[in-house]
């Protein structure tokens, strides 16, 4: 396992129960890189994340956070190692305001002001929505309160499932330019589970393509056939 990835992923295999989902995944994520996971429905990219999160305890295989094998931990445990997860499903507190969401995000309440600066600066709306609750945001916005969230932790890898269902157009357009800057500005590595492929190259590095639980195919984004490729397993 290398010592200098931001996560390395080793012959990783992983399902429920007597299922097995993932057929032995190999993959390593640089420090600064975005690397897109591609496929359709059922192939096994939301138990990916579900997996390095330590939601699924892995059947076999090694994954390792900057050197340090997390495979198994808890997910309270792997989120204290600077990860941050933006899961497909509805994950905010409907009741609480915008700022109370946030806060969740930080071990101490007084850590907000100054970790919401930089954030106002990507969101800018989120100012003047602070004390709103976060179930009366548009779809858009929901989506983009949840980013600033894990944003708002400054950590060193974010794993982000599907953030553009059910995303306008001009939102998704807005969100390139938010995760683009903060990859190139902090450095965050970033693992992007996504079906929206003109998103996915936008924002990442390399692709690959989850395919019935193997990744038979990956690459550079700035391949010139990149996107052919990934359309053949869409479009299967």
């Amino acid at each position: 396992m290398s010592t200098s990835a931001a996560i390395d992923i080793g012959a990783l295999q992983s399902g429920y129960g007597e299922a097995m989902v993932l057929k032995g995944i190999d993959l390593t994520i640089a420090p600064g890189e975005v690397v897109a996971i591609l496929g359709k429905n059922g192939m096994g990219k939301s138990t990916l994340l579900k997996t390095l999160m330590g939601f699924i305890r892995p059947k076999n295989g090694e994954i390792a956070l900057f050197g340090e094998r997390i495979a198994g931990l808890p997910p309270n445990r792997i989120a204290r190692r600077d990860v941050a997860y933006i899961p497909q499903e509805q994950a905010l507190f409907q009741d609480l305001s915008v700022e109370e969401n946030l806060k969740l995000a930080l071990a101490r309440d007084r850590d907000f002001k100054p970790l919401f600066t930089r954030i106002e600066d990507l969101f800018p709306f989120l100012k003047d929505r602070l004390r709103q609750k976060a179930g009366t945001l548009s779809g858009g916005e929901q989506k983009m309160l949840l980013v600033a969230r894990a944003l708002i932790r400054q950590p060193k890898l974010i794993l982000i499932d599907e953030i553009t269902e059910g995303m306008q157009p001009s939102v998704i357009e807005r969100l390139v330019g938010i995760l683009t800057r903060e990859r190139d500005r902090a450095g965050t590595a970033m693992l992007l589970v996504e079906q929206h492929v003109h998103f996915a190259f936008a924002v990442a590095n390399r692709y690959a393509v989850l395919d019935l639980g193997e990744m038979p195919a990956a690459g550079a984004t700035s391949d010139p056939a990149a996107q052919a490729t990934v359309a053949r397993y869409l479009s299967l």
